[in-house]
C-alpha cells in the first residue's frame, strides 16, 4: 500500500503548467491575451493619434506670437467652409481620386479577366509576378522615373516628336498618369481574386442561352465581381486622396495633401492642417460606408 500510494503521488504542477491549464479552461481569456498586444498598439498608436489629430484641429495659432492657443474653437472649420479656394482644392482632389479609380478599373478588368479565365497556369504566375514586382521598388524611384519620362527632354517627347506631337508635360494629366500607374496593381489583384471565384459554368450557361459577350459581362460577370471592384477602389481612391508627393514632383497644382503639408511645414499652422486633414478622413468614412453596403468588405 505504501508503494502504491507513493506511486500515485504526483509532484505539484509548475506555475507554467497551472497557467496553461487555466488558459485552456478559459478560451475567451486566452484569445483576449493573444490579441491584447496588437489591439493595444492599434488603440494607442493609431486611434490615439487620430484622437489627438481631431482635438488639435480645434486649436488655433496666435497671430502675434505664433504660439498655439489651446482654447477650443471652430475658426479653422469655418475658414475651410467659407473660403472658396479650400473647397476647390478638396473637389479637385476628390475628382482626381475618382478619375484614377475609374481608369484603373478600365485597365485592370481585361488584364484580370485574362489572368483568371484565359491564361495558362504558368502564364498566370508570370503575370502575377510582373504585376507585384513594381510594388517592391521604392515609391520615390517610380515617381522620379515618371518625372524624367514626362520632362521636356524626356522619353515621351522623344517618341512623339517625329509624329509632330507633344507630351502632356507637368500638370494635372501628369498626376493622373502617374497615380494610375502607381495604384494599378491594387486594383488588378482584387478583381483577379473576384473573377477566380466566378464559376466558368455560369459563363458557359450564358453563352448557351444566347447571351453575347457584352450581355454576359453586364448581367453575369459584373454583378458578381462588383464587390471586388469596390474593394480595389478603396485602395486607389484613398491613396490618391492622401498623396502629396506625386503632385509636388510632376505638377504645380495644389491638392489636399499639398495644402496640409504646406500648413504643417512652411506656414507652421498645425491646427489648421489638422482641420483640413479631417476633410479626407470624412470623405473616406463616407466612401467606406458606401463600399460596405455594396459588399466590398466581403471581397477583401
Amino acid at each position: 500500500m505504501t508503494n502504491q500510494g507513493s506511486a500515485l503521488h504526483l509532484p505539484p504542477a509548475s506555475p507554467q503548467r497551472r497557467l496553461a491549464s487555466f488558459m485552456h479552461r478559459h478560451p475567451r481569456l486566452r484569445l483576449g491575451s493573444l490579441l491584447a498586444a496588437p489591439v493595444g498598439w492599434l488603440v494607442i498608436a493609431y486611434l490615439g493619434s487620430l484622437v489627438l489629430f481631431l482635438v488639435s484641429s480645434f486649436w488655433s495659432v496666435d497671430s502675434f506670437t505664433g504660439n498655439l492657443v489651446y482654447q477650443p474653437n471652430l475658426d479653422n472649420y469655418l475658414e475651410i467652409a467659407t473660403t472658396e479656394v479650400y473647397r476647390t482644392i478638396a473637389l479637385r482632389t476628390v475628382f482626381m481620386a475618382a478619375l484614377v479609380s475609374l481608369t484603373t478599373v478600365l485597365l485592370a478588368f481585361p488584364i484580370a479577366f485574362y489572368m483568371a479565365k484565359l491564361a495558362s497556369a504558368r502564364m498566370r504566375g508570370l503575370l502575377v509576378v510582373s504585376i507585384l514586382l513594381p510594388l517592391w521598388s521604392g515609391y520615390l524611384v517610380k515617381v522620379y522615373a515618371w518625372r524624367l519620362i514626362l520632362s521636356e527632354s524626356g522619353v515621351l517627347n522623344g517618341v512623339l516628336a517625329p509624329l509632330g506631337l507633344h507630351g502632356p508635360g507637368y500638370g494635372d494629366i501628369a498626376v493622373w498618369l502617374v497615380e494610375t500607374y502607381l495604384w494599378l496593381p491594387y486594383m488588378i489583384i482584387p478583381i483577379f481574386a473576384g473573377l477566380e471565384r466566378v464559376p466558368g459554368s455560369l459563363l458557359e450557361a450564358s453563352s448557351d442561352l444566347g447571351g453575347r459577350a457584352l450581355v454576359t459581362f453586364r448581367r453575369v460577370v459584373l454583378p458578381l465581381v462588383l464587390p471586388s471592384v469596390i474593394a480595389g477602389s478603396i485602395f486607389t481612391f484613398s491613396l490618391t486622396l492622401g498623396d502629396y508627393i506625386t503632385p509636388t514632383l510632376v505638377s504645380n497644382t495644389k491638392f489636399l495633401g499639398n495644402v496640409i503639408y504646406d500648413f504643417l511645414g512652411v506656414a507652421g499652422n498645425q491646427p489648421f492642417a489638422a482641420a483640413y486633414g479631417m476633410v479626407p478622413v470624412v470623405i473616406m468614412i463616407g466612401y467606406l460606408l458606401i463600399a460596405r453596403r455594396l459588399g466590398a468588405f466581403e471581397a477583401l
